[in-house]
C-alpha cells in the first residue's frame, strides 16, 4: 500500500435519514480519534529494529574494511549520524446530503498513512578521518581498560607499538618485523602481577588531560617479587621505586616513569587484517600477501587476533560475512575468540575522537500528529 494515499472510501451507502447518518458520523469520528495516536506502539519496535539494524551494519563494515585493506585497499567508513522515524495518520469525515433527507443519504471518509524515516549517514574524511584513524589511542583510555580488569596481555599487545624501548611486532605495506622478545615477556609479567595482585592501574585527573599511574604492590610472595624485580629490569624502571607515571613517548626520562607509544586505529586495523585467510589463487597471483604464520612469544598472546575464513559462497551460520572481489569472508558463529576480538575492535572506536570539540550536534524538530 502506498504509504501517502489518501483513499476515499464510503463508509455507509445506505444510512436511512439525517438523524442515522448524524450517529453514524459520531461514531465513525470516535472510532478516528481512538487510532489517531501511533506514536507510543512504534518505540518498541522501531527501536529495537534499528538497534539490530545498525548492529549487523557495523560489523559488516568493519569486516569488509578489514579484508580490504588485507588486499592494501582503501578503507571507508560511514557513520550513521542520525534516525528519525516520522509517522501520521489523518481522516477525514464528510456528509453528502440528497434532497429531503431520502434514503440517498452518503457518509463519506478519507483516511491518509504516512511513514517517513530518514537516515542521515556521514562518511569519515578529513579532519574526522585523521582523528578516528590516524591519531594514536589515548593512554588514559588503553589503562583504563586494564584498570576495569582486562588482561594486560590482550589490551597492550594490541594497543600499544612500543614500552620504554621494546617494541612490538610491527605489520606495514612494505615491510613488517616480529615483536622484541623482552616485549612477550614483559606484557605476561604484567599479566600475572596483575592477577595477583601485585600490579594495579591508578588514573588521576590532571589540568589538561588524565595521569596514569603503574603502582607495584609490595610483593606478598616470593614468586610475586622476583616478577617484579624482573618486570622493572625489563623496563629499566628505579628498582626502589613502586610508583611509576606513564607517558607518551618511546622512553620514559627518568626511571620513574614509562613511555608508551599507542597504535591508531589505522595500525591496529592492519594487524587485525594481517591475520585473514585469503584465497591461494590470489597469493600466487601476486595480488596479496600470504596470511602470517601464528606464532607466540612463550605465553604471550598468538600473532592471530581474529580468524576470517573463506569460500566462493556464502557461508550458512556465520557471525558476520561480507562478500569482496568474488569471495565471501566470514567470522564463524562458533568461534568464540574471533568474535570476542572483533567486538573489541569495535569497541576501540569508541576511544577515538569523531569531529572537534566545537562541533554540536544538530538540533531537529519532528512534527507529531
Amino acid at each position: 500500500m502506498n504509504p501517502n494515499a489518501g483513499i476515499p472510501v464510503t463508509l455507509f451507502p445506505s444510512a436511512r435519514g439525517y438523524r442515522g447518518s448524524a450517529v453514524l458520523a459520531l461514531s465513525a469520528c470516535m472510532l478516528l480519534s481512538s487510532c489517531a495516536s501511533v506514536g507510543p506502539p512504534t518505540v518498541k519496535r522501531d527501536r529495537f529494529d534499528y538497534v539490530v539494524a545498525i548492529s549487523d551494519s557495523v560489523k559488516r563494515q568493519t569486516l569488509l574494511n578489514l579484508v580490504k585493506t588485507r588486499y592494501l585497499d582503501s578503507p571507508v567508513y560511514m557513520d550513521i549520524e542520525s534516525v528519525i522515524s516520522q509517522y501520521a495518520i489523518e481522516g477525514e469525515l464528510g456528509f453528502e446530503f440528497a434532497p429531503s433527507f431520502s434514503d440517498n443519504n452518503l457518509l463519506l471518509g478519507k483516511g491518509t498513512y504516512a511513514d517517513r524515516p530518514t537516515i542521515t549517514y556521514g562518511p569519515l574524511t578529513g579532519e574526522k578521518y585523521s582523528r578516528s584513524l590516524l591519531k594514536p589511542l589515548p593512554i588514559s583510555g588503553v589503562f583504563l581498560m586494564l584498570q576495569s580488569g582486562y588482561p594486560a596481555d590482550l589490551i597492550l599487545h594490541v594497543c600499544i607499538q612500543t614500552i620504554n624501548g621494546i617494541d612490538n611486532q610491527r605489520t606495514g605495506s612494505l615491510s613488517a618485523t616480529p615483536a622484541d622478545p623482552r616485549f612477550a615477556e614483559a606484557l605476561v609479567l604484567m599479566r600475572d602481577l596483575q592477577a595477583s595482585g601485585g600490579l594495579y592501574y591508578r588514573i588521576e585527573p590532571g589540568e589538561e588531560k588524565r595521569d596514569v599511574k603503574v603502582v607495584f604492590r609490595p610483593p606478598a610472595s616470593r614468586d610475586a617479587r622476583e616478577k617484579s624485580e624482573r618486570l622493572k629490569q625489563l623496563l629499566g624502571l628505579d628498582a626502589k621505586a613502586s610508583v611509576f607515571s606513564v607517558v607518551f613517548g618511546a622512553e620514559g626520562k627518568t626511571g620513574t616513569e614509562i613511555g608508551v607509544l599507542t597504535r591508531s586505529m589505522s595500525q591496529i586495523t592492519m594487524e587485525y587484517a594481517a591475520d585473514i585467510d585469503v584465497p591461494q589463487t590470489d597469493v600466487s597471483e601476486g595480488r596479496v600477501r600470504a596470511t602470517r604464520a601464528p606464532s607466540t612469544g612463550g605465553d604471550a598472546v598468538a600473532s592471530h587476533l581474529i580468524r576470517v575464513h573463506n569460500g566462493s559462497t556464502a557461508p550458512d551460520d556465520a557471525h558476520v560475512a561480507v562478500s569482496y572481489r568474488g569471495h565471501w569472508y566470514w567470522v564463524a558463529d562458533t568461534d568464540l575468540i574471533s568474535k570476542a576480538s572483533l567486538q573489541f575492535m569495535m569497541m576501540l572506536f569508541s576511544f577515538t575522537e569523531r569531529g572537534s570539540a566545537e562541533r554540536q550536534a544538530p538540533v531537529i524538530t519532528v512534527p507529531t500528529y
